[in-house]
């Protein structure tokens, strides 16, 4: 038997300290294109429209790495490219990797701060932001937060008609979401008629889903408070998941009241930003169910704390996405990373647009394994989808012509 000194066993275990070293190494050459410690700079960034209605973001950096970002606001994506431009001259030679560093700067030393451009501008750099970090660390996003929460993402899609209904269910989906039926724009004193229409269509679409199937309802902030107590009253039989934007999303006092007079969750958040914007939805109880858009609101960074101030309040987070496949990427991220997420909206799976699209089963996505965002656009698929003039819809009132809200 061969004789076993200290020193023998402490070579063994430097031995072994050092081939774990070489594997880790060996491994971060496999996963993470550059070491921590290499120099990393950002060298431009570049917006492009893209169709429907999106801006794409790609921040490019002397090591090749691009992240990718969506910092549009919906109708204003030429004025988001340009609120990015003029934020480029910050970025270009510094290290991408202080994300939350380069939202503070981004963010303060703006003397007017906030609103959707400039806060859509900066949620776009910082997914941006966020992507290279995965990326250059070999890692998704979810495990720079933290870890993932869950094992898959809950999705829901938009369901109008019975028929969208039925084909949304045939892909997969078990949540959706609609609008209040109408057959002309909702007056602020609405009739009798018109809150029964949008009563028994919704009663139409929970017929056809059954009540194994999660159906949202948002009102888009363009009902008047006592129509939305009405309709509310109405649906309440029919048990929607939530109420979205039942009334204009400013005023939190009177959204409160309605919280307060009805069983059913209330949502909001699509059109509110930062951290102190959803600091009073909660602290007036305005809603139990809180839908920052990742695009709007802050970006990751800042989501990840909207997520915190609502898990004290028990709120849940619903991401809100009627954008594309990148901001879907950025809200699975978020979803996979936090313990209160509900679902997640969206519009597009990335068909088109991405190498590897997202696959819903059973109503949930899988959570991505690749760095950063983990997604790849498909350059060749988009080539035909590049250049757009989408324009907000235009609505006014049948009978006089006055402007109302869509």
């Amino acid at each position: 038997m061969k004789h076993i000194n200290r020193r023998s066993i402490l070579a063994g275990a430097f031995a072994g300290l050092a081939a774990f070293d070489r594997a880790e190494a060996a491994a971060q050459s496999n996963n993470a294109p550059i070491s921590p410690k290499d120099n990393l700079k950002i060298t431009r960034l570049e917006t492009f429209l893209v169709k429907p209605r999106w801006l794409f973001l790609k921040v490019h950096t002397n090591a090749g790495i691009v992240g990718l970002g969506e910092p549009i606001t919906e109708g204003r994506a030429l004025t988001c490219a340009e609120a990015v431009k003029e934020i480029e001259p910050y970025l270009v030679g510094k290290d991408p990797r202080r994300v939350v560093h380069h939202w503070q700067a981004i963010y303060r030393h703006a003397f007017y701060r906030g609103g959707p451009i400039l806060t859509s501008a900066l949620s776009g750099i910082d997914q941006a932001l966020w992507d290279i970090k995965g990326k250059a660390l070999g890692v998704p996003v979810y495990e720079l937060l933290g870890g993932p929460t869950r094992d898959r993402v809950r999705v829901y899609a938009h369901g109008d008609s019975v028929e969208a209904l039925r084909a949304g269910m045939a892909k997969g989906f078990t949540a959706f979401k609609t609008g209040p039926a109408k057959k002309r724009p909702s007056r602020y004193i609405e009739t009798p008629a018109a809150v029964e229409y949008a009563a028994e269509q919704f009663a139409e679409l929970r017929h056809a889903a059954g009540k194994d199937i999660d159906i949202a309802i948002d009102f888009h902030g363009a009902i008047s408070p006592a129509t939305a107590k009405l309709l509310i009253k109405a649906l309440e039989p029919h048990q929607p998941m939530f109420v979205e934007e039942p009334i204009n999303c400013q005023e939190h006092d009177i959204m409160a009241e309605i919280a307060r007079g009805t069983f059913l969750p209330i949502a909001t958040g699509e059109r509110v930003f930062t951290k102190w914007g959803f600091r009073e939805v909660l602290e007036k109880r305005a809603a139990t169910v809180l839908q920052p858009d990742l695009c709007h609101a802050g970006g990751i960074t800042e989501v990840r704390l909207i997520a915190g101030m609502a898990e004290a309040f028990y709120a849940t987070i619903a991401p809100h996405n009627p954008l594309g496949p990148i901001s879907l990427a950025a809200g699975v991220q978020m979803a996979a990373s936090i313990p209160n997420f509900l679902c997640q909206e969206q519009v597009s799976l990335g068909e088109g647009y991405l190498k590897k699209p997202f696959t819903v089963r059973n109503g949930y996505l899988d959570l991505p394994s690749g760095p950063g965002l983990g997604i790849e656009l498909d350059e060749n698929a988009m080539a035909d989808k590049i250049g757009h003039d989408w324009r907000n819809p235009e609505s006014y009132d049948a009978d006089d012509g006055a402007a109302v809200d869509w």
